[in-house]
């Protein structure tokens, strides 16, 4: 019989560190899942996983019970690509203008008709990784969580550890931001 998460925690918490694989094992798919919308090189992925590992096993007993472990971990896990992205903002090397000729057909479609231009999605979804690659970490962490996961701002702000106050403004501001960068890359293309 598989044993729960409260039962592998307290093992792990007495000294029985092999307790710890089983947490590993069940919740990893989870962690890397989240981590490949932050980061683009598989090998950043597993720095990020590896890095959300070590701190939950240190943390372990900081863990209240209070909320289901995955709750916890995932706040763990947000909070650990949001350093990540504050560490890695200053080595970004993307250039708008490296926009490849289908990511410039579908833009130019969904210009034309954004509801016609769900064909290219692969497209589409290069374009916007691009875009959010230019964002600031706060930025990208906000339009990730509330407009690619749909999560809403109550749950953005138990993730983060922010206010909900502080989540809506800084929602607001990732938004003009991101307007900001699509302008700068119609212009950098256009003129």
């Amino acid at each position: 019989m598989e044993r729960s998460d409260a039962e592998l925690i307290a093992a792990v918490l007495k000294g029985d560190t092999d307790s710890f694989a089983p947490l590993v094992a069940r919740y990893s798919p989870r962690v890397f899942a989240t981590a490949r919308r932050y980061a683009r090189k598989e090998s950043e992925v597993e720095d990020i996983a590896q890095e959300v590992w070590l701190r939950a096993y240190q943390k372990l007993s900081s863990f209240r019970g209070e909320a289901p472990f995955e709750h916890w971990l995932m706040r763990l896990t947000v909070r650990v690509c949001y350093d990540f992205l504050r560490e890695h903002q200053r080595n970004r090397e993307v250039a708008l203008t490296e926009i490849t000729e289908d990511q410039e057909d579908w833009l130019e479609r969904f210009n034309q008709d954004p509801a016609g231009a769900d064909s290219g999605a692969q497209a589409a979804k290069e374009l916007i990784d691009k875009v959010l690659e230019q964002l600031s970490p706060a930025a990208r962490l906000i339009i990730t969580l509330l407009e690619i996961e749909e999560r809403p701002v109550k749950e953005i702000a138990q993730l983060t550890g922010w206010s909900v106050s502080l989540v809506k403004v800084r929602a607001f501001r990732a938004r003009r931001e991101m307007r900001k960068v699509l302008e700068r890359m119609a212009r950098d293309k256009y003129y």
